[in-house]
């Protein structure tokens, strides 16, 4: 009971540390910081706070040989899983709200199990309950990821006058984006969640031939920082741009590089092992709730009616191919051990038999 309680206030200090990342994003651009900028920096961060632990854990033993096609996997890993990711929902996040990329989220195990299915690593069977369930979660989430582009219904304003942050803010807080700047966001956020599922799906091949976890983050984290320079130094040509100084922008960028990758990967890591990975999936829909509350009160953020029941659908769709997947799991389950006792039984009736005179 203790165990489970623990595991109930990891997840909920994950979802609300993703929370937070968004809120903090969200803010660092809109004082003008620039997104590529915002994420060679963040990535520098997470590699200067998992290198000690990883030379530590050198040390301690040796690591699994680094080729170089495992290299080169990691390298394009990197590329299109985590530098592509982050910098496309920068941009979505520039276009639209802190709370739509919370409730986009939601997409994420959806697109990652939509993806295992093209790629042959899951498979769903329409003819029974679970898969089913499957089918119309994916459904659902289309729905949902419809209506949150195409509709936004009457726009609702929460803590219209007390907010914490409105001296630098005060420009952004009655500023609605376009119709068309919102489909935009909407669909690079998106782009943003396939190429992290992307990450997610094919990471596990590259842990089987590369199986040390935080080297492999690491490694990951300090390609990707030479990557986002690249790309952030050919579209950043103003040198102001690049500057820090002690203000939300270098909070935001401590917050997403140590907090956000150091902290969360442990967290995450530990209630996976504890409680498995539909546990943790399940509680995705809070970073939204979280993320709603405090863009709310520290930013005064407007909200859509079309954001709201879109993200509805969205949990609900999440829910419906969660607990489809644990229907079929627990059919195997029950499958194998109907099996495994129908050989008990034939092997005891065989050994009857023989020792019959």
């Amino acid at each position: 009971m203790e165990e489970r309680k623990k595991a109930v206030w990891a997840v909920v200090g994950i979802q609300l540390i993703y929370a937070g990342y968004f809120l903090l994003t969200k803010i660092a651009f809109d004082v003008g910081m620039n997104t590529f900028v915002f994420v060679f920096y963040r990535q520098f961060a997470a590699t200067l706070f998992l290198a000690p632990f990883a030379f530590s854990l050198q040390r301690k033993s040796a690591p699994p040989p680094l080729t170089f096609s495992i290299f080169i996997k990691i390298f394009l890993l990197s590329l299109f899983g985590i530098t592509m990711s982050l910098d496309v929902v920068g941009v979505a996040l520039k276009y639209t709200s802190a709370s739509l990329g919370a409730a986009t989220v939601n997409t994420l195990p959806v697109i990652t199990f939509f993806l295992a299915l093209l790629l042959r690593m899951e498979k769903v069977n329409i003819r029974t309950r679970g898969g089913m369930m499957k089918i119309a979660g994916v459904t659902i989430c289309i729905g949902g990821v419809a209506t949150i582009a195409f509709y936004r219904g009457p726009f609702f304003k929460i803590l219209l006058h007390h907010h914490l942050i409105n001296n630098h803010l005060q420009q952004f807080q009655d500023k609605v984006p376009s119709t068309n700047t919102w489909i935009k966001g909407v669909f690079l956020m998106l782009l943003s969640n396939l190429s992290w599922a992307f990450w997610l799906v094919l990471q596990g091949r590259v842990l089987k031939e590369y199986p040390s976890k935080l080297l492999l983050t690491t490694l990951q984290c300090f390609l990707s920082t030479i990557q986002s320079f690249i790309v952030a130094a050919s579209v950043t040509r103003d040198p102001h741009q690049w500057l820090l100084g002690w203000n939300i922008r270098l909070f935001s960028v401590a917050y997403c590089g140590i907090v956000v990758t150091g902290l969360t990967f442990y967290l995450q890591t530990w209630v996976i092992e504890k409680k498995g990975p539909v546990f943790l999936a399940m509680t995705t829909p809070l970073i939204m709730v979280f993320t709603i509350i405090l863009s709310a009160f520290f930013l005064g953020e407007i909200i859509t009616f079309g954001s709201v029941l879109g993200a509805i659908l969205l949990v609900g769709g999440l829910y419906f191919v969660l607990l489809g997947k644990a229907k079929e799991e627990e059919m195997d389950k029950t499958s194998a051990s109907c099996q495994t006792q129908f050989c008990d039984v034939e092997k005891g009736t065989k050994e009857v038999i023989n020792s019959t005179p």
